[in-house]
């Protein structure tokens, strides 16, 4: 359920001093495509999928940082935004790097999935489409578990996958305050988490597996909602997720941005 969208708003504060960041840098002689990485408080915490738009999608954990949330807006979150706020806004613009945004204000049902698992997107969706890692000979492994919040088809050859990633295992969460959230769900408007989003529109350059389409990935990294993300997935409830859509990192134009907003209106349906 989409609650309210804004596009193009101007976000952040320099890469240097932004929290979260996707570097950019120029690529090493020789090599067409430098690495992807997401970076928390200057280390790297995910290898994210290359930049060429026909590699498959990964986040993969490098690391775990000490602290999950950054509690930029704790209290205000808790209470459940009911329309994106111009001051929450402005407290993350102070940790992210400075890009447009669009903001999308939603209601998710999270889904727990460990990596080979019946519902885990790189052992199957990705693998039909991909095959599998040739150096490895395996899936992709994003090391660890994610929450599957959202999928919807686009058009016949193009299909939307939407995916929470924490930045630290949901076994590292205070099980006290995860059971709290769990008894307060679903009483009041939901409590809102927080994350830097970003959307890949990717597609093999050549048809190299049994179902030959554009997948694409909307990924959200939570800054802020990790006990309240697992406690929606553990009580099969909604959570509400303002999701900060970086513009200038994400694979995609602004066309398709707008193709994704419709897309995330439409209800859930699993590709055929």
């Amino acid at each position: 359920m989409v609650i309210e969208v804004r596009r193009s708003v101007p976000l952040g504060v320099s890469e240097e001093r932004a929290l979260v960041a996707v570097p950019t840098p120029k690529p090493p002689p020789g090599t067409a495509f430098p690495p992807r990485r997401l970076n928390l408080r200057g280390v790297p915490v995910f290898e994210l999928g290359l930049w060429c738009g026909t590699c498959p999608a990964l986040f993969q954990r490098l690391s775990a940082p000490e602290a999950a949330d950054l509690e930029a807006s704790n209290e205000r979150l808790n209470a459940g935004l009911g329309a994106i706020e111009d001051d929450v806004l402005e407290t993350y613009g102070g940790v992210l790097p400075q890009s447009l945004y669009t903001a999308l204000l939603v209601d998710v049902t999270p889904q727990l999935v460990t990596p080979g698992s019946a519902g885990d997107y790189f052992s199957h969706e990705q693998v039909a489409t991909w095959g599998v890692d040739p150096v490895l000979g395996s899936p992709e492994n994003p090391g660890g578990p994610y929450y599957r919040t959202f999928e919807a088809p686009i058009g016949r050859d193009q299909h939307l996958y939407e995916f929470m990633v924490p930045m630290v295992p949901p076994d590292w969460n205070d099980r006290r305050r995860v059971a709290a959230y769990a008894e307060w769900a679903g009483t009041t408007t939901p409590p809102t988490a927080v994350a830097y989003s970003l959307l890949d529109v990717i597609q093999p350059a050549m048809d190299v597996g049994d179902d030959y389409y554009e997948h694409w990935v909307l990924t959200h990294f939570l800054l802020d909602g990790h006990h309240k993300v697992q406690a929606a997935a553990t009580a099969g409830r909604p959570v509400r997720l303002l999701s900060l859509v970086d513009e200038r990192i994400s694979i995609a134009s602004s066309d398709d941005l707008a193709i994704l907003i419709e897309a995330r209106s439409k209800p859930r349906e699993a590709r055929p």
